[in-house]
């Protein structure tokens, strides 16, 4: 069996280099892991229970343009029509969740 070369000064830092992305890429790919689990866990055990205004912060959070679009009708429309759009709006949406 043929031996490798011993590498030179700098070819060992390049090594070690790569050895420490290699380890730092495996770390990161744990992590997710375990964060995607625990999310997949977290949606199994409680997101449907959570209460509206919980998963009305988590959709700001999510979605800040969308949010920020919708508040932004809403200036322009005023409380009068914000009210009938939501009391047609409203049933309909509720109707759907069933």
């Amino acid at each position: 069996m043929p031996s490798l070369p011993v590498p030179t000064a700098e070819q060992q830092r390049i090594l070690d280099r790569i050895a420490q992305q290699r380890e730092r890429l495996r770390a990161r790919r744990a992590a997710r892991a375990q964060s995607l689990a625990a999310a997949q866990n977290a949606a199994a055990a409680g997101g449907a229970d959570d209460s509206f205004a919980l998963r009305a912060a988590g959709f700001a959070r999510e979605h800040p343009l969308a949010v920020a679009a919708m508040a932004g009708v809403a200036v322009v429309a005023g409380p009068r029509k914000i009210v009938r759009w939501a009391g047609v709006l409203l049933p309909l949406l509720l109707r759907l969740r069933r």
